[in-house]
């Protein structure tokens, strides 16, 4: 402690990002940006067909259209970053600028979470209850559903970035990461970390593990309903309205549970620094690219655009 004590305080952190060397460097660099740009074109085109096409005018369209707002900033708060550091070669970020960003990363991936469970809510009703769902899913309640997932996202990582942001960070600096995440920032602190990182888990778990259940019993429900239809055109057609939106949470959720649930130790920070491009670059790369091949309806809209 009193060695700790002595050291000078850290004013920023490295982000090690995926390597170092110019060809490296370039490559990684044109990579990122071709993704950055296809997704922000392609979530903003979704955005655009949403609110400019009547037909979509659906509660399930008025949900993708907050998911693919919240993959436009999910990507700008990662790869700009990323991106000007193999442009440039500087890796540095402020400590106050680590803290942003780990705060408005945790606060969308909570909010996709609970995004992703109103969504297989939606999809549980239209299926499983179709009768009931215009009376259910109304105007009201898709606004109330919505603000809710934004605003919980962004109110559960308050109390973890205030925990983080008040450990001791005496040296090293250097993040075996590309974007600031709590695990990686808390292990360089010269602080007692154990209540910080117990309380970052039971965090995680509270706001990860009920939706994630609450999802996975919606879609249960939505198979054995599918399965009794008679016909297999039935079956087709009853899949057909879901299908998108579970690829889509079968790539979230394996991703971030493979990330999280992986003891964190120093041989496996490699495997979660690639299994974590899943969540954070390649999710909001392929949302777009999934609902617009495998959805009739915004192909049609695309078509007339």
């Amino acid at each position: 402690k009193q060695e700790w004590k002595n050291k000078t305080a850290v004013t920023e952190f490295i982000l090690l990002g995926f390597g170092n060397g110019p060809e490296l460097d370039s490559l990684l660099f044109l990579m990122f940006l071709s993704i950055y740009i296809v997704t922000v074109t392609g979530n903003t085109l979704i955005v655009m067909l949403m609110v400019t096409n009547r037909r979509l005018h659906t509660p399930m369209y008025f949900f993708l259209c907050n998911l693919a707002c919240l993959e436009i900033c999910y990507s700008s708060n990662v790869l700009p970053r990323m991106l000007l550091s193999y442009l440039g070669g500087d890796r540095s970020i402020s400590v106050n600028g680590c803290f942003t960003q780990y705060y408005f990363f945790g606060c969308l991936a909570a909010a996709e979470c609970c995004l992703l469970a109103v969504m297989s809510y939606d999809r549980y009703l239209a299926v499983c209850e179709p009768l009931h769902y215009p009376s259910r899913m109304n105007r009201t309640l898709c606004l109330h559903l919505a603000a809710a997932s934004w605003i919980s996202g962004f109110l559960s990582n308050s109390i973890l970035t205030f925990l983080i942001s008040n450990l001791d960070f005496c040296g090293p600096n250097e993040i075996e990461h590309f974007y600031c995440d709590s695990f990686p920032v808390i292990k360089l602190s010269c602080s007692d970390t154990r209540v910080t990182g117990l309380v970052t888990s039971v965090v995680a778990g509270v706001c990860s593990l009920p939706l994630f259940l609450l999802t996975f019993s919606s879609y249960l429900y939505i198979i054995m309903t599918i399965m009794r239809i008679p016909s297999a055109t039935g079956r087709k057609k009853a899949f057909s309205t879901c299908s998108s939106h579970l690829i889509v949470v079968i790539l979230f959720y394996w991703s971030i549970l493979t990330v999280y649930v992986l003891p964190h130790r120093n041989s496996q920070i490699s495997p979660n620094k690639i299994f974590s491009v899943f969540y954070t670059i390649l999710t909001p790369l392929v949302n777009p690219l999934i609902y617009s091949l495998r959805n009739k309806e915004v192909k049609e809209a695309l078509r007339k655009e």
